[in-house]
């Protein structure tokens, strides 16, 4: 929200808004662009009838009094896509969607139509290097691309995020289950990408990831007029450390890695390739990619430790980013930590889908802070049923920000930190 709110102050607009807390890096960010609110809260005196639309983000409630006052006075009220939809809707557009990998693909197809010189707008989940806001909506771009999430589009609207941007290039990266206080069952939860299949228009396109069973079935079964670009993953050798994509015989060096990263690399190329951009500018542009924010992000590296931090906190995305960066370092000692912080994986019924997720690596821990499950009112959970959930004996489980610090510290080799969250914001390197 924060990022569109720049974006639109500057493409010249009027721009002011609230919320009830204001963390980094948003608030330092909404204060250099003159958009931070002076208090913190709800003001239902600013809502007035000279406004010429609220943009509604995913968190107001139903009950918020903005909103309420805003709906008395009969304001034009968007959700964040409905807006981004109103925006584009004479552009083309290209929505990546998946349970996971859609950031990193999205940031992949960002990356190389800016080195390559193209005007583009775009909406993505993650901070890019060379990119001055996540959101940029223009007049002078022909298309725009959106990272497309599942989860619900706002309090006045139930519907995935994805099925409001009207897609007319659809990109199904990978499913596994997320969001279980939204989608209690794991059919629940897939349906909403069958729903975004389907909503492919006439001669639109699916782009889809053919070795995820689920995305395959789903995009195969759509029998619409429409046209279908399978992707698995590109050739590559790995040599000293450094992943190399062969195209027609050249060999291009990367900064990724991974098996997830390799396959949201063939998903990229395919959507730059139907926007017209050769494999092998594509492939010469992906050299100088370093990753998303968060997305295996290097933090630090001394002679005998490596950092690395990573957005992955559902069992799908822990499993695929541990074997990676073990599959990277087979020599090196691997420890990998996951912070517990998301209503799912704190939620008992749901965090036996962990059971193996941490296997590939030397030392696993599992961080949670007991505040963060009252504050979701959720049932305690206890070290063993972390243990027997994660099936592994030996998994550290830790429950103290200072303690974690601690054992952060002592760890030589490779470290890899994975949360939605922040680890409590204790140091990190």
């Amino acid at each position: 929200m924060h990022n569109m709110a720049i974006a639109l102050k500057e493409e010249g607009h009027q721009i002011s808004g609230s919320d009830d807390n204001f963390f980094e890096p948003s608030k330092s960010r909404l204060a250099k662009h003159g958009l931070l609110p002076e208090n913190t809260g709800w003001n239902p005196d600013a809502i007035t009838p000279d406004i010429d639309a609220i943009i509604l983000g995913m968190h107001a409630k139903g009950d918020n009094p903005e909103l309420q006052k805003a709906k008395e006075l009969g304001l034009k009220i968007y959700s964040f896509p409905e807006y981004i939809y109103e925006h584009s809707k004479n552009k083309q557009r290209i929505v990546i969607a998946g349970s996971h990998g859609k950031t990193t693909v999205t940031a992949m197809i960002l990356h190389a139509l800016k080195t390559l010189g193209h005007d583009f707008d775009y909406a993505v989940g993650a901070q890019l290097d060379g990119f001055e806001t996540m959101v940029r909506l223009s007049d002078s771009a022909a298309f725009i691309i959106i990272e497309g999430d599942e989860y619900l589009t706002s309090a006045l609207d139930p519907r995935p995020k994805f099925l409001a941007y009207k897609h007319h290039i659809a990109v199904l990266n990978g499913i596994a289950w997320d969001h279980y206080n939204v989608f209690p069952t794991y059919e629940g939860y897939v349906g909403q990408f069958e729903k975004l299949s389907l909503a492919t228009p006439k001669a639109g396109t699916i782009i889809y990831q053919e070795l995820d069973p689920e995305v395959k079935r789903i995009a195969e079964a759509n029998e619409g007029d429409l046209l279908k670009f399978p992707y698995s993953k590109p050739k590559v050798e790995i040599k000293d450390g450094t992943t190399y994509v062969i195209h027609e015989k050249e060999k291009f060096p990367l900064q990724i890695f991974g098996e997830h990263n390799l396959q949201n690399l063939a998903g990229a190329q395919k959507v730059c390739e139907r926007l017209c951009v050769a494999p092998e500018d594509f492939y010469k542009a992906m050299q100088s990619f370093t990753g998303a924010g968060r997305r295996l992000e290097k933090l630090s590296e001394t002679a005998d430790k490596i950092v690395f931090r990573d957005f992955a906190h559902s069992p799908s995305k822990v499993k695929a980013v541990t074997e990676a960066v073990k599959a990277q370092y087979p020599n090196k000692s691997v420890t990998a930590c996951l912070e517990l912080h998301s209503f799912s994986s704190l939620n008992k019924e749901f965090i036996g889908q962990y059971k193996g997720a941490m296997d590939s690596v030397d030392t696993a821990i599992v961080y949670f802070n007991p505040k963060t499950v009252a504050s979701k009112n959720l049932e305690p959970i206890t070290d063993e049923q972390i243990q027997q959930a994660f099936g592994r004996q030996d998994v550290v489980v830790v429950s103290d920000s200072s303690i974690l610090k601690d054992k952060l510290n002592e760890v030589k080799g490779v470290s890899l930190l994975m949360s939605s969250g922040n680890f409590d914001n204790i140091e990190l390197t």
